[in-house]
């Protein structure tokens, strides 16, 4: 049987060129990169030359990239580290939005514990998108920090950061974005977006598990979560991991200058399968914005009040048919409960857990395309058939 993976949302395999660069700092150059003798120097040598080619590829500085273990724990460091830097100046306020990753809206959420004044969660229109109006009226001036993804993980719905950014800081407030899923598939580049703070990782672009970063503009307040040695220039001590640095370098520089072509083709194979879903169901709901979307991405849902599906039992159908696919962020896989993305978009909890996100990358080619929709026509024929 054949088996296509269409989950690249989730994480990517890791591609041969970056394995390559990683493996000699796995075995002969080992070294501490805090250490000052040889194998020291060795390692620090080869971690900063890592870190100068992660700031170039999203046109930052070298001092402005702090390694981290990913994107969670870069999206913690980000809210919890500028909310510390700034609460002497009386701003307890977080502005975020309904359809973040859990690693935002669950970090914002317990820092009103943690000395938060209030955490106001925006809501979203049917694509994702949110009312500019209402954000901008959001932002009172006792506001620490804002924190609005770059593109959604679940339906890539790109949001308008520029704006988002620029409405920020005409009052001095300090913006941070995830963009896991944005790096590598549409332009990051944090001077033309202005941002303060950016998350990204290395295992959704072919990378190695284990390592992300964390772009801080110069001059940005930020207060590590961790005390320790003083590594990363006090912001996240720890020894670092070289070798993942290394590869995270690699394939940052891979996913940016392979991106138009890259995207091009995964915008096609994403276009060709949504047609023929279209064609295939009439009556499925296609979800997100239909135009300013990521490129690899496509969301449907199957109306329960049309077409009553199972939703895990349909995912597991397709798994037995060599066809990977989620519902949802990996990170609430296994969970029974409906995306909190398609519920804040307006889906009622049938129809939004009788959803599958279809995610193209460099393991899928377009003769998966009529793979993938025999597949489902097969599958959802048996789960109605008794219907």
């Amino acid at each position: 049987m054949k088996r296509i993976y269409l989950d690249h949302t989730a994480t990517t395999p890791l591609d041969p060129r970056v394995r390559e660069v990683m493996e000699p700092y796995m075995t002969e150059t080992f070294g501490n990169a805090s250490s000052s003798h040889w194998y020291g120097r060795q390692a620090k040598a080869a971690l900063e030359e890592a870190r100068a080619r992660v700031a170039h590829a999203i046109n930052a500085q070298p001092g402005e990239i702090v390694f981290t273990s990913g994107g969670t724990e870069s999206d913690n460091l980000a809210i919890r580290g500028s909310f510390r830097a700034v609460t002497s100046k009386g701003k307890r306020r977080i502005i975020t939005q309904a359809t973040e990753h859990h690693a935002v809206l669950d970090t914002c959420e317990a820092m009103l514990h943690e000395g938060a004044g209030a955490v106001v969660v925006l809501p979203v229109d049917e694509h994702a998108g949110i009312d500019l109006g209402a954000y901008e009226q959001a932002l009172l001036p006792d506001t620490a920090l804002v924190s609005i993804m770059h593109a959604n993980n679940e339906v890539g719905t790109i949001l308008p950061l520029r704006e988002i950014t620029r409405l920020a800081h005409t009052r001095g407030i300090t913006v941070h974005t995830d963009a896991v899923q944005a790096l590598g598939r549409i332009p990051v580049d944090v001077e033309d977006l202005g941002i303060d703070l950016l998350t990204f990782t290395a295992h959704k672009i072919y990378g190695p598990k284990g390592i992300g970063a964390l772009y801080v503009r110069r001059g940005t307040g930020l207060e590590p979560l961790m005390q320790g040695g003083g590594q990363e220039r006090g912001k996240r001590p720890g020894t670092e991991n070289v070798a993942l640095a290394v590869g995270f370098a690699r394939a940052v520089e891979l996913a940016v200058a392979e991106r138009l072509v890259e995207s091009e083709r995964l915008r096609g194979m994403r276009n060709a399968l949504e047609q023929g879903l279209r064609k295939e169901f009439p009556a499925a709901l296609f979800n997100g914005h239909p135009s300013e979307r990521l490129p690899h991405i496509l969301n449907l849902s199957f109306d329960h009040s049309s077409l009553p599906m199972e939703g895990e039992m349909l995912l597991t159908s397709m798994d037995l048919k060599g066809v990977a696919l989620s519902s949802g962020s990996a990170c609430t896989s296994g969970s029974v409960q409906a995306s909190h993305v398609l519920l804040a978009m307006g889906r009622d909890p049938q129809t939004a857990r009788a959803t599958l996100r279809f995610s193209f990358g460099r393991l899928n080619t377009p003769e998966d395309i009529p793979v993938v929709l025999s597949a489902l026509r097969e599958v959802v024929a048996l789960m109605t058939s008794g219907s």
